[in-house]
């Protein structure tokens, strides 16, 4: 089975809009470290997101919480048909393009799953979950 290159993503632009990607970023989302009236990190990975996002059709949607502060900065990103896919230990400065991506990545996969080929290094080590789809059922 041939994997997905980044030359096939690029090759199909309209691919991600065609597929409804969307990635989730918490924008609540901040390090233990953090000072709690400081600048939220989550909301700087969110903005950098949709600057990464910009002409590619994936939408960006900031939330306030995705219940995983534990492993924040968190993101989660899913197209129509597909598995959800949620991450943590994201770097806000370093993470947005991987989370795009991803996303366009996610759009192509005919099975709804994001490939584990060529899928970013964070994408890999910072998997919290995956959830299937609403009409998922067993043996698909």
């Amino acid at each position: 089975m041939a994997g997905v290159t980044l030359t096939d993503i690029e090759a199909d632009e309209d691919v991600a809009a065609r597929a409804g990607a969307t990635v989730y970023v918490c924008v609540t989302c901040r390090n233990p470290k953090d000072q709690e009236d400081g600048p939220r990190p989550g909301l700087t990975l969110a903005r950098a997101a949709a600057k990464a996002a910009e002409g590619t059709g994936v939408t960006v949607c900031p939330v306030e919480c995705l219940a995983n502060c534990s492993r924040s900065l968190s993101a989660a990103m899913r197209c129509d048909g597909t598995w959800t896919y949620i991450f943590g230990g994201l770097e806000a400065d370093r993470d947005a393009e991987a989370l795009i991506e991803g996303a366009r990545l996610l759009a192509r996969a005919e099975d709804g799953l994001l490939p584990w080929r060529g899928r970013p290094e964070i994408l890999k080590k910072g998997l919290i979950a995956r959830v299937p789809p609403r009409d998922f059922t067993e043996g698909d």
